[in-house]
């Protein structure tokens, strides 16, 4: 197994059940971010990464890049496929162009993945400042 501190993986995202507790103490709770802000990655590829469960993550598309914390998939095995709950977070990385069907593309988008345990997952109004600079 090549250890990397970069992959190159295909990103899904989608809602879990979680995500919809989080979401029913608000979307700027504490709950919510823990239940969003995260990156299920498979067992092989923490490994991969070298990186531990829980290690905070830069997920980078074409569409841009956001932080978030790696947590190892309880699923699987799935090497080389990553899962965003759907939700802000993931927003930064999907496509906006909806095709004309008023929702963006969820699956199968290339992305990379990389180590970042320096740099913070933001929170809500922190992501929301820095995609759209406004307070």
């Amino acid at each position: 197994m090549e250890k990397t501190s970069k992959l190159r993986v295909t990103l899904l995202t989608g809602r879990t059940i979680e995500q919809g507790v989080g979401k029913e103490q608000g979307k700027s709770s504490k709950d919510y971010m823990e239940s969003v802000a995260v990156c299920f990655i498979d067992p092989q590829d923490l490994k991969r990464l070298r990186i531990k469960d829980k290690t905070n993550v830069c997920v980078s598309t074409q569409n841009g890049s956001v932080i978030l914390k790696g947590v190892k998939s309880q699923r699987g095995p799935h090497t080389g496929i990553i899962f965003l709950p759907y939700g802000p977070w993931a927003n930064v990385v999907v496509d906006p162009e909806t095709d004309n069907i008023g929702m963006p593309s969820l699956k199968g988008i290339p992305a990379e993945i990389e180590q970042a345990p320096e740099k913070p997952v933001l929170n809500l109004r922190e992501l929301l400042t820095q995609q759209f600079r406004k307070e």
